[in-house]
């Protein structure tokens, strides 16, 4: 049977770093402005980044909180994914402001996110059938399922971080092609090819589902992360 069309995907100061996979392992990088861009032609895209949203924030996603179960030492990794009614905030005062009325606040590093976060709530909405094709995804986990379920605690931006991941990547036959592109860090290029090969394991029936399987938000959003 040939391999399907899969990919990764992270975000990046100018859009989105996109690792896809061909049918015979060759790995293509490349920055993309849009999340939809990045969905043409794939089976599976698997995405750094929240997909659905409770609609208040305690309790949390229970994906999140079983993904930082898995991650002794990194779980700080695994951002509080901020409620819907705060995610519509266009300052980070109101956001936190509105988010901390209904039960906990919201950190200058998570709004920072929203940007990005609203771009694939907006997409899965308004095309109801990418539900099938995008799911979100964990680097981080990613990760620690290639090193035999322990996080790799090096920092990814260090120069020790950044080899230890390479290494795994290539060690599982995802070796990265290019430490450099316009646009994007080093440390978003290993992410988008660590949730590649999270889209390949989805396409194999080999990967890991976090949270309930039927969990949806109130726009009938999943609420699970993959690895």
């Amino acid at each position: 049977m040939t391999e399907q069309m899969v990919g990764g995907a992270d975000g990046c100061r100018t859009g989105w770093v996109v690792c896809r996979r061909g049918a015979r392992g060759t790995l293509d990088l490349r920055v993309v402005k849009t999340l939809a861009e990045a969905c043409e032609g794939l089976s599976i895209l698997a995405v750094d980044m929240p997909i659905g949203f409770v609609d208040r924030p305690r309790p949390p996603r229970q994906c999140e909180v079983e993904a930082r179960r898995l991650l002794p030492g990194k779980a700080s990794s695994v951002f509080p994914t901020p409620c819907r009614p705060a995610l519509a905030c266009t300052t980070h005062a109101e956001a936190n402001a509105l988010s901390k009325s209904l039960g906990v606040g919201i950190t200058r590093q998570t709004f920072n996110l929203f940007p990005k976060m609203r771009e694939v709530d907006e997409l899965l909405c308004a095309r109801p059938r990418l539900k099938r094709i995008v799911r979100e995804a964990h680097p981080e986990l990613a990760f620690a399922r290639m090193n035999g379920g322990r996080p790799v605690l090096s920092r990814k931006r260090r120069p020790d971080g950044y080899a230890d991941r390479a290494r795994l990547l290539e060690a599982h036959g995802f070796p990265c092609p290019v430490d450099r592109l316009p646009g994007a860090a080093r440390d978003d290029i290993l992410d988008a090819i660590a949730v590649c090969r999270t889209a390949l394991l989805i396409t194999k029936d080999q990967a890991t589902c976090l949270g309930p399987a039927k969990e949806r938000d109130s726009r009938g959003l999943p609420m699970n992360i993959w690895f």
